[in-house]
């Protein structure tokens, strides 16, 4: 699966929310004595937006966080967003300086909940899939 999706035009409510989640390598890749790294996505269009919030992040999560994907393509237009995450690759202090990569506060998260992002509450209860509303 693509982390980072295609939200067009530019005021679009599409893209990714990742919530609650547990980012861990693979046994193979965690047990390799290559220390495999890698990024929270990249820019593979426009106006891509993901946003990471109150996950678990494993050590193999490069530093910088995020990759281009072709030089400076996308990087005015994208939407990456980090908030209130946990574990060694969470630390945010050596992420890029794009433009539109940003560290949240609650107050802009709740944006990209399962009740807010994706109007959750009006039909996930019907489904039966245990999720978590809110923050």
């Amino acid at each position: 699966m693509r982390v980072s999706k295609l939200a067009s035009p530019l005021f679009s409510f599409t893209g990714i929310s990742i919530q609650n989640c547990n980012i861990r390598a693979a046994d193979d890749l965690a047990s390799s004595s290559g220390g495999t790294q890698t990024y929270l996505g990249r820019p593979w269009k426009q106006y891509s937006r993901t946003v990471y919030m109150q996950s678990f992040m494993d050590s193999f999560i490069n530093s910088a966080g995020w990759r281009e994907w072709s030089g400076s393509f996308a990087l005015d237009t994208l939407y990456y967003a980090e908030f209130s995450n946990t574990g060694p690759g969470s630390n945010t202090s050596g992420r890029v300086t794009w433009p539109g990569y940003r560290i949240i506060n609650a107050t802009e998260a709740v944006n990209f909940t399962v009740a807010n992002f994706i109007s959750g509450d009006s039909w996930l209860p019907q489904t039966g899939v245990p999720y978590s509303s809110g923050l």
